[in-house]
């Protein structure tokens, strides 16, 4: 049977720029850095604030803690809706379009959820989370624009430092939460629908600095420097579908273990951090507390990704999977059994910061690493469009659980998930020794 062939780009795609002098990279790849690196805390600012309440502010519109997972997976289904989308955006005109778009949607879905709060209109208001969610496509999408120029033996490393760079806005976003949200409670804006505001004026800042500072485009630099070392492949159209980037993954076991870890490790986090909010205000805590502990969740996830990192590139990659698991698997156990402490809980969640950390920059390194270049943006979509969706199931069933069962049983079912990521992990570690 003949094979259909890969449907034609027929979008046009931006002009390839100019040839880069080996000399000149040095200098581009720290533009292309701190570029990232600002928009990073930008965007992280954005982002922690409005997260840090959207439980909070689910539950108050829809009037039950078993709606409270449903914010949670609304924000990771704008990631998942716009993950393949932004990847062929990307793949014809370069990461600089595709980041300024998804910092444009999330800009738009935080100015929604403040619509949907005053009108006390819960579908209003999930549909202003899915497109405030578009938000953190763009941080997410930033990890893989740090890794197009990098060099492989720093790949890890360059990954690292745009997640580090969140630090900054996501540690202090939650913990001016509550004051963003009083400082336009006298329009009459809910406290918790507050930081939704800011964060819709931060995304479009960190728009426009990505429209007029990435210049040239990474990702299609990298092409021009593939296509200039002779390497015909890297600027072929038809290798930048979505079966490519399936056939690639399909092709690559390296790539498959990649997957399953970044989308394991992010459901993992998801599924605890959201229903976290909620499990604290049983035992009395206030807004403050509510965005200290997830402030320190927010420590964990970003501060030491250089050194997951660093890691990452002198281990190896399968090394720092297995870390990850077993720093998810210690923080299911701390916050699971932490009943009325709320100290054991924030001591949990950072740790469940590290695990993250160390899954999301081995994973996202190893997936570079096994697939061709010219695939890679279409790998990539892939990979945030699957990890985005499993986790929003996660924290949808997150709610059901907390609501039916309690927070203990829900660790215990997250740190369920970690098995495939450790056993295909084993298995590959041990095909390569």
């Amino acid at each position: 049977m003949t094979e259909t062939p890969d449907a034609p780009d027929i979008a046009p795609s931006a002009k390839a720029p100019a040839p880069i002098a080996p000399d000149a990279l040095p200098g581009l790849r720290r533009r292309v850095r701190a570029v990232l690196v600002a928009t990073q805390i930008l965007g992280g600012l954005g982002i922690a604030t409005g997260v840090a309440l959207a439980a909070v502010l689910a539950t108050e519109v829809g009037g039950t803690e078993a709606l409270a997972g449903l914010a949670s997976t609304a924000t990771v289904a704008g990631p998942a809706l716009l993950a393949m989308p932004l990847a062929a955006l990307m793949a014809r005109r370069g990461r600089r379009a595709g980041l300024v778009l998804a910092y444009l949607l999330g800009a738009a879905g935080a100015v929604v959820t403040v619509i949907g709060a005053l009108a006390d209109s819960f579908p209003l208001l999930m549909l202003g989370l899915v497109g405030f969610g578009a938000g953190s496509s763009a941080n997410l999408t930033a990890r893989f624009a740090a890794a197009d120029l990098a060099e492989p033996d720093h790949r890890a490393r360059a990954i690292s430092t745009v997640v580090w760079a969140t630090t900054i806005g996501a540690v202090l976003g939650p913990n001016i939460a509550a004051p963003a949200g009083r400082s336009v409670s006298g329009f009459g804006i809910p406290v918790a629908a507050g930081p939704f505001v800011w964060a819709a004026l931060v995304f479009l800042v960190s728009a426009l600095v990505v429209w007029l500072l990435l210049r040239p485009d990474p990702l299609l630099t990298a092409r021009a420097l593939a296509a200039a070392e002779g390497s015909g492949a890297a600027d072929r159209p038809e290798g930048r579908s979505l079966r490519a980037g399936l056939r690639a993954v399909r092709e690559s076991p390296g790539a498959r273990i990649a997957l399953v870890t970044v989308a394991a490790t992010q459901t993992v986090m998801v599924s605890i951090m959201s229903m976290t909010p909620v499990a604290l205000t049983h035992h009395g805590a206030d807004i403050e507390l509510i965005g200290l502990v997830i402030s320190v969740h927010i420590g964990g996830m970003y501060a030491f990704s250089p050194v997951m990192g660093w890691l990452a590139d002198r281990l190896g990659r399968l090394a720092v999977i297995g870390l990850a698991v077993g720093l998810l698997g210690l923080a299911a156990l701390l916050a699971g059994t932490a009943g009325t402490s709320d100290g054991q809980i924030a001591a949990g969640l950072f740790v469940l910061g590290l695990g993250w950390s160390a899954g999301l920059v081995a994973g996202s390194a190893l997936l570079t690493d096994s697939v061709p270049q010219e695939a890679r943006a279409a790998v990539q979509g892939l990979s945030d469009t699957v990890m985005n969706t499993v986790a929003g199931l996660g924290g949808l069933v997150a709610g059901v659980v907390v609501s039916q069962a309690g927070y203990g049983p829900l660790n215990a079912l997250a740190a369920c998930l970690l098995l495939p990521m450790a056993a295909l992990a084993l298995r590959g570690a041990l095909r390569r020794a």
